[in-house]
């Protein structure tokens, strides 16, 4: 299965919770404890749910640019 994960610009966030939902491996949540610069609750990700697969979902559907999606190679059968 494909592995990989978000870099997330808090600062940037306000909290809108678009990639929350939009999320297909229910990875991205609002932060409980803490404030961005803005006095919005930022999005964080949450792997202990569950794992990021670097779909890329969130990063399409944020209309502040708050992710990097990075994804790591995947490794291929060798033909026998």
């Amino acid at each position: 299965m494909a592995r990989g994960t978000v870099l997330i610009r808090e600062d940037r966030c306000k909290g809108c919770e678009l990639c929350v939902h939009a999320c297909p491996q229910d990875v991205l949540r609002l932060a409980d404890d803490r404030f961005n610069a803005k006095g919005y609750r930022p999005v964080i990700l949450d792997e202990s749910v569950n794992y990021c697969t670097g779909c890329g979902i969130c990063a399409v559907v944020c209309p502040d640019v708050v992710f990097t999606v990075l994804r790591e190679p995947t490794r291929r059968a060798k033909a026998a």
